[in-house]
């Protein structure tokens, strides 16, 4: 998106060109321009004898200059808050698709000023293959050598700086982020630090559910919300809450609480939760985290896998503060059968079940926010996951070329090379491990950004919902 650096540019088509050693060479970049810039003061011109050919081929240089700069300047000035309209997210007053992934790694990765060009590698090779949106932890609760929050309230000023670098970079390569709150589980503290350490202020908890409940610890979590979102990031100078590099805030990573399997506790949190971020920053979406479970009392909970966790896909995401609705989708881990074929099965019904109800039901967009095929699986070859992929990616864009629900999606996970220790199985480094993938991965790219031409407005796009205070 918006450049280092605007120069002169070093090699064009026109047969003018420019050179300087590579020790001299101050490179620039502006990922969305495909231009390479360079400190003019460093460039020696290699002039042509024909002086008549010199003249045009300077004019055509000229002319270049001026509409990259004009292109650069317009791209900066109208990145703009995604919002939603309807079935669809809008962007810039177009309807935008988001084919991405997941790296929860980026911030802990980018604490240690060392490791950011990985973080840097990442971003790179996810724009130059198309993909648009990321997700990832805005959190690591507890006493951790790399943790944000360390106790309530008190928080790593170098992890803070290293998500201050992933939000920042991110916007350099034109990546939108959608920054997750919390985790569910203990890795990263989760639910478990925030019960711990609401014991420690004297609070008689009786389990992690009771992070739903307990009025301290629902406070705990709220303070956090506002540091994250009234962050002023170190690096760009804007606040976190007024960034539109973020696309989208999430409440929890797959919140559960199957000491209640009604669901009311889940359903009061969330409309609790998502009204305070609301009332904090109405310039950003909101969802949820979850996995898409249907409730304990939904005509489709035949669709779940075999067990219950206290969430419900069309309550949850019937709340108003919840501007679009996500779910997850693992049926390697889910189903305890291992055959590829009931598992594709099952991703194909819980697809569709979920792309109808978003239509039909809910009438918010719908984002695929993780899927995925583990190499750890029995009997794993790429073809298998190459149809994991192929399902997912086919089901969203018959949906999305047809003006439905379903709004992109994004694969769990992407690392970068030399990140052997983060491997869960489910890695993707893009054109190295998975070269047949990767290739999906990219046409998915190309697909999407064909049907993100349409203006908003038109094609049986609906007129805006509101979002926050906003019309």
């Amino acid at each position: 998106m918006a450049p280092c650096v605007t120069g002169l540019v070093l090699s064009l088509s026109f047969g003018f060109s420019a050179t300087a050693t590579e020790k001299e060479r101050k490179i620039y970049c502006s990922p969305s321009a495909n231009v390479i810039y360079s400190s003019p003061s460093l460039v020696h011109f290699h002039l042509i004898k024909n002086k008549e050919k010199m003249h045009v081929r300077l004019l055509g240089v000229v002319l270049v200059l001026v509409l990259v700069s004009v292109n650069l300047n317009v791209e900066a000035e109208e990145l703009g808050f995604v919002e939603t309209r309807g079935l669809h997210f809008v962007a810039n007053g177009s309807i935008f698709f988001a084919n991405g992934y997941n790296a929860y790694w980026l911030m802990t990765m980018a604490s240690d000023p060392s490791q950011r060009p990985k973080v840097s590698s990442a971003l790179s090779d996810a724009s130059s293959h198309g993909l648009t949106v990321a997700r990832t932890w805005a959190f690591n609760d507890g006493g951790g050598s790399n943790a944000l929050q360390t106790s309530p309230g008190a928080y790593n000023e170098q992890t803070f700086q290293g998500l201050d670098f992933v939000v920042s970079e991110a916007r350099k390569f034109g990546t939108r982020m959608i920054l997750s709150l919390a985790n569910n589980y203990n890795n990263f503290g989760g639910k478990k630090q925030y019960v711990e350490w609401g014991r420690l202020q004297g609070q008689i908890i009786a389990s992690e559910d009771e992070f739903f409940t307990n009025p301290v610890v629902k406070d705990f979590y709220k303070n956090h919300v506002k540091a994250v979102l009234t962050r002023v990031n170190t690096i760009t100078g804007v606040a976190y809450k007024d960034d539109p590099t973020i696309f989208a805030w999430e409440l929890m990573n797959e919140p559960r609480c199957p000491s209640d399997l009604s669901g009311k506790n889940i359903q009061e949190w969330i409309a609790e939760m998502a009204a305070y971020l609301k009332s904090i920053d109405e310039n950003h979406l909101v969802e949820a985290g979850l996995e898409g479970f249907y409730g304990k009392i939904s005509s489709n909970q035949q669709d779940n896998p075999r067990f219950q966790v206290g969430t419900d896909f069309i309550a949850n995401n019937q709340i108003p503060e919840i501007d679009f609705a996500a779910i997850h989708s693992y049926p390697d881990q889910w189903l305890s059968t291992p055959d590829e074929q009931s598992q594709l099965a099952f991703l194909n019904n819980w697809l569709d079940a979920h792309i109808d109800d978003a239509r039909n039901v809910l009438r918010k967009p719908l984002l695929v926010a993780e899927f995925g095929k583990s190499t750890k699986d029995p009997g794993f070859s790429t073809d298998q996951r190459d149809a994991v992929f192929r399902a997912v990616y086919s089901k969203i864009y018959a949906s999305a070329r047809t003006g439905g629900a379903t709004a992109g999606s994004l694969f769990w996970q992407l690392m970068a090379q030399g990140m052997e220790s983060y491997g869960d199985g489910y890695e993707i480094v893009l054109g190295e491990s998975a070269p047949t993938t990767t290739r999906l991965i990219a046409a998915q790219s190309r697909q999407l950004r064909f049907l993100s031409g349409a203006p908003a407005g038109r094609g049986g796009v609906p007129e805006k919902r509101k979002i926050g205070g906003r019309n």
